[in-house]
This record gives C-alpha cells, sequence and structure tokens, in this order.
C-alpha cells in the first residue's frame, strides 16, 4: 500500500485526510493560511509539492551599507554604500508524522525511507518555492474578472505572478473551478544548517525545526542582472531619491 503521508497527488505531498484543504479568508490584508511552500518530496522526481503541516516559515536576510567620508568636509556621510549580502535563512517548523519527517518532506531519504538522521547525512541542496495566493478580492483588481488569476508574462516585469487552476467543487450552479494568482518566490539550492526536535511530557505533538541557508533568491522568472528593473530607478519613471534624481527631477513632489 501506498504511504499516504508521502504519496504526491495534485500538488500535495501526501493524499491522506492530514492533507485536506479548509477554506481561507477574502481580505486585501495578506494572510498565512494563502502562502504555500512547496519542495520536492523523497522519491518524487516530477515536481515540487506543498509541504503539509508547517506552523511557522520564517525567512530573514541583511546586508551591511558603509558610510563614505571625507576628512575636512565635516560631519558629513558623502555616501551609504551597500556592501555584500548575507545569505538567506530561513526557520521551518513542522508537524513530524510517522510516515513523514522533514527532512523527507524536503527530498532526503530519512525516516521510514532512508538513513538520513543527522545533517552530515545530507549530500545534496534542495529548492523551496513560497507562493502567496491572492484572495478573490485581489484576483479580481488584477484581471476584472472573477475566478480568474493573473499570468505575468515570462520573462517581464511581472513575470513572477502566476496563475494556478484550482480543482472543480460544487458552486451554487453546480461543478465549477478558478484560478488564482500567486506571487512566486524561488530559494535556491536550500541547505539545512541546524535541526532540533524536542519531546515533552507536557506536550503530546512531536514538532521538528530546522534552519536552512539560501543561495540564491528570485522570482521564478526574471534574469538577475545590471539591467533588473528593481525599482526606483529614475531612467524607468520612478521617482526615486533627491540625491540620484534625473534631468533636473529632485525626487520631491511638489518641489
Amino acid at each position: 500500500m501506498a504511504n499516504q503521508d508521502r504519496n504526491p497527488q495534485n500538488g500535495m505531498q501526501g493524499s491522506s485526510y492530514i492533507y485536506k484543504q479548509g477554506t481561507t479568508p477574502q481580505t486585501r490584508v495578506a494572510v498565512s493560511q494563502k502562502v504555500r511552500l512547496l519542495t520536492p518530496s523523497y522519491g518524487s522526481t516530477a515536481t515540487m509539492s506543498q509541504i503539509g503541516l508547517v506552523s511557522s516559515f520564517s525567512p530573514s536576510e541583511s546586508k551591511s551599507v558603509d558610510p563614505v567620508r571625507g576628512i575636512g568636509f565635516g560631519d558629513q556621510v558623502a555616501e551609504l554604500v551597500p556592501g555584500v549580502t548575507q545569505p538567506r535563512t530561513a526557520s521551518i517548523e513542522r508537524a513530524m508524522l510517522y510516515l513523514s519527517n522533514l527532512w523527507q518532506a524536503t527530498g532526503y531519504a530519512a525516516g521510514v525511507d532512508g538513513p538520513v538522521r543527522s545533517l552530515k547525512h545530507h549530500r545534496w541542496p534542495f529548492d523551496i518555492m513560497q507562493q502567496m495566493v491572492f484572495s478573490n478580492i485581489a484576483d479580481y483588481d488584477l484581471t476584472g474578472t472573477a475566478n480568474q488569476g493573473f499570468n505575468g508574462a515570462s520573462g517581464g516585469f511581472n513575470g513572477g505572478t502566476k496563475a494556478i487552476q484550482f480543482p472543480q467543487v460544487t458552486g451554487p450552479t453546480g461543478l465549477t473551478s478558478g484560478s488564482h494568482t500567486v506571487l512566486i518566490t524561488m530559494n535556491e539550492a536550500c541547505w539545512w544548517t541546524d535541526w532540533s526536535s524536542s519531546v515533552s511530557a507536557d506536550s503530546a505533538i512531536l514538532m521538528e525545526s530546522g534552519t536552512v541557508s539560501i543561495s540564491d533568491v528570485h522570482d521564478f522568472s526574471s534574469l538577475v542582472g545590471e539591467w533588473l528593473q528593481s525599482g526606483n530607478d529614475p531612467t524607468l519613471g520612478q521617482l526615486g531619491s533627491t540625491r540620484f534624481g534625473i534631468n533636473g527631477q529632485t525626487g520631491v513632489v511638489g518641489f
């Protein structure tokens, strides 16, 4: 019999009732119930599937910005020069299943499927795709049509925005289906850097926590380079900054 807790079907890593999906609120504010995390499941080579039972996902990154000053020019910052960005990290907490643990959910042969028990057993990185699913309200504002997602042009400025199809359900007029817009953030070549789990008499549920280091982050569509349209560029009609104006523009509205 197939392992229903690790049997990728319909975009999910499992097909048991544990992975049954419920409804989410329709709001303009982004909510956690509409965030999907997809990784390769061990034993599946077709596509990434949504991880189940993740209670928290916390990505973060940082970079230094160094001030440039000159002797004899007083206490004045001439320019702030961005340094190199530190690798992005993300913390993940997931409820452990008997037939699928955190490592199996990210593609490693662990648990009942293999010998991985430690970070030292990891030989290959994996990807994490984060999808922010839009509400019906936001979808309608983008497309002007109910239950229809927006599909950005591949390689375009909005190429990381895609439309995903949801299965048919019983609606007021019979069987209906629709698509939602998703904003894709691709976390590429991730490595687990720490892992922890606690067994407590005061809590029945076994949770697994881990932190990954991420090699690169992109929108799954754009080619990252010198000419990336990354916003606040005065040559693109962005307002930008007073110091970095163009064609006499000060960057201050009304002056």
